[in-house]
C-alpha cells in the first residue's frame, strides 16, 4: 500500500509549480504520459493476474462493478439534471463542426481494457510473482502525475478563468456530489465501509489513477474493480454525448468526468458546438484535481 495515501498528490502539485516553455520537451512529456498510462495498466493487470483466487473473485467483481456502474450512472446524471434546472446552458449547434470518427474513439476507449488484459493474462500464464511489482507500479503512477501536473500548468490555460467559469465549476461539483452520494448509497451493496466506498466513486472516469491508487490500499480485486469503473463510464459517455448535448448539456459534458477536458472533449466539440469547450475543460480539470485529493484523503483513513 501507499506510504499513506496522501503522498500521491504531492507530486502532483509539485509538477503543477513548474512553468515550461520548451515545446519540444512538452511533446517529449505527452508521449511519455501515454506509454505510462499504458505501463502501470498492464502493472494492473499483473496484479490481477497473479492474484490467489482469481477465478473464484471475477463473478463478485462483475457484480461489484456492475453496481458501482449503475448507481453512478444514475446518480451522476440525476445530479447534473438538477444544475442543468438550476443553471440552465444552451448550445448553439455548428453544422460545419468536425465530426470526429466515432469508431476510431472507441476503439481507443478499449485500449485499456487491453492493456489490463495482456498484463492479467501474462501474470496468470507467464511470469511468475514479481515482489517490486507494486512499488514499481506506485513509483510509476508518482511519475505520471507530476508528468500530468506539468501538462497541466503548461497547458495554456489560466487557472483562474477556469475556476472562474461558473457552468464548468458547477458542473464538476454536482459530479463529485453526486458521486459520493452514491458512494454512501453503495456502501451495504459492496460492503465496504464509507472511507472505501468513496474513494471507489471518487474516480471520475481517471482510470489509470483510480485502478492503481485503490488497488494499492485495498488490494489487486478492488484495483480491478475501480479501473473497469472508469474506463466503462468513458465509454458510456461517448455514446450518451451526442444524444444528450442538444438538450441536457451539463449531463453530456459532465457524465464524462475528469476525461471532459481530454479523450472525450472532441465528441463535445462535435455534438455541442465551440461553446462547450471552454465548460468541458473547466469541468475536467476541476475534476482532475478533485480526484486524486478525495481519494488521497478517503484511503488515508484506511
Amino acid at each position: 500500500m501507499l506510504t499513506g495515501a496522501l503522498l500521491i498528490l504531492a507530486p502532483l502539485f509539485f509538477g503543477f509549480a513548474l512553468p515550461l516553455q520548451n515545446q519540444r520537451l512538452m511533446t517529449v512529456i505527452h508521449y511519455t504520459v501515454e506509454a505510462l498510462v499504458y505501463f502501470i495498466l498492464a502493472l494492473l493487470g499483473l496484479g490481477l493476474g497473479q492474484m490467489e483466487g482469481l477465478t473464484q473473485q471475477l463473478g463478485d467483481m462483475a457484480i461489484q462493478v456492475a453496481a458501482l456502474v449503475g448507481v453512478l450512472l444514475v446518480a451522476n446524471l440525476a445530479g447534473l439534471w438538477l444544475f442543468h434546472r438550476w443553471q440552465p446552458m444552451s448550445v448553439a449547434q455548428e453544422e460545419s463542426a468536425p465530426r470526429p470518427g466515432y469508431q476510431r474513439l472507441f476503439l481507443a476507449g478499449l485500449k485499456p481494457l487491453a492493456a489490463v488484459a495482456f498484463g492479467a493474462l501474462a501474470g496468470y500464464f507467464l511470469l511468475p510473482d514479481l515482489p517490486l511489482a507494486e512499488d514499481l507500479a506506485t513509483w510509476s503512477l508518482m511519475l505520471l502525475l507530476f508528468l500530468i501536473g506539468l501538462q497541466l500548468r503548461n497547458a495554456g490555460l489560466s487557472l483562474r478563468k477556469l475556476l472562474m467559469n461558473r457552468q464548468g465549476l458547477g458542473i464538476a461539483l454536482a459530479m463529485a456530489g453526486s458521486s459520493l452520494l452514491a458512494g454512501l448509497a453503495l456502501m451495504p451493496l459492496l460492503a465496504l465501509p464509507w472511507h472505501d466506498a468513496l474513494a471507489l466513486a471518487s474516480g471520475f472516469g481517471w482510470y489509470s489513477l483510480s485502478g492503481i491508487v485503490v488497488g494499492d490500499a485495498l488490494g489487486p480485486a478492488w484495483g480491478g474493480v475501480a479501473f473497469l469503473n472508469d474506463v466503462i463510464r468513458e465509454i458510456i459517455a461517448l455514446a450518451i454525448i451526442p444524444l444528450l448535448i442538444a438538450r441536457r448539456p451539463a449531463m453530456a459534458i459532465g457524465y464524462g468526468g475528469a476525461t471532459a477536458m481530454d479523450f472525450t472533449l472532441p465528441v463535445i466539440r462535435s455534438s455541442g458546438g465551440l461553446a462547450c469547450v471552454p465548460v468541458a475543460i473547466a469541468s475536467g480539470f476541476v475534476l482532475s484535481f478533485l480526484s486524486p485529493v478525495l481519494m488521497g484523503v478517503f484511503l488515508s483513513f484506511h
